[in-house]
């Protein structure tokens, strides 16, 4: 059994509809267990009990959210005694262009250390059908990918 876990934080429920499609696509694959929690409700123990991780965040002020930004600052210096070098993936809900918000989630994962596994998904404005595919298409190729040992 591989463990995936997906932190995200959500205000408008935008996050929330990429977190529900990237979990529904990593159910796809037989033998994963998925534990998705908002932000403020996840810590370094559910960060321990995973094999990879995806993170959401909507887009604020050009950066990642407060709630996720309060996730890594809690488990950041938990974790580096772990040496955890965990896979993951990330999606952004942004109204601006997304970059910020992956470019300061990089830079603080780094240091973990955590590897990315595939391109941040960047979603501008409204989520419609195609971005829910990708966030589901990138749920289930984390999952794939821990399954056949890839990660």
């Amino acid at each position: 059994m591989k463990r995936i876990l997906i932190v995200y934080h959500s205000q408008s429920g935008s996050t929330r509809a990429l977190a529900n499609a990237v979990a529904a696509g990593a159910c796809l694959e037989e033998g994963i267990e998925i534990r998705q929690l908002r932000a403020m409700e996840a810590g370094i123990v559910d960060l321990l009990w995973c094999d990879g991780v995806i993170f959401g965040t909507p887009e604020n002020l050009g950066y990642m959210s407060g709630g996720l930004k309060d996730f890594l600052d809690r488990i950041f210096y938990p974790a580096l005694s772990h040496s955890l070098n965990l896979p993951y993936g990330l999606f952004v809900s942004a109204g601006n262009d997304g970059r910020g918000a992956v470019s300061q989630l990089q830079r603080i994962v780094k240091g973990i250390p955590l590897r990315c596994i595939a391109e941040p998904i960047i979603v501008r404005g409204e989520v419609k059908a195609e971005d829910l595919q990708l966030c589901k298409d990138l749920g289930q190729a984390a999952a794939a990918g821990l399954m056949l040992g890839i990660f």
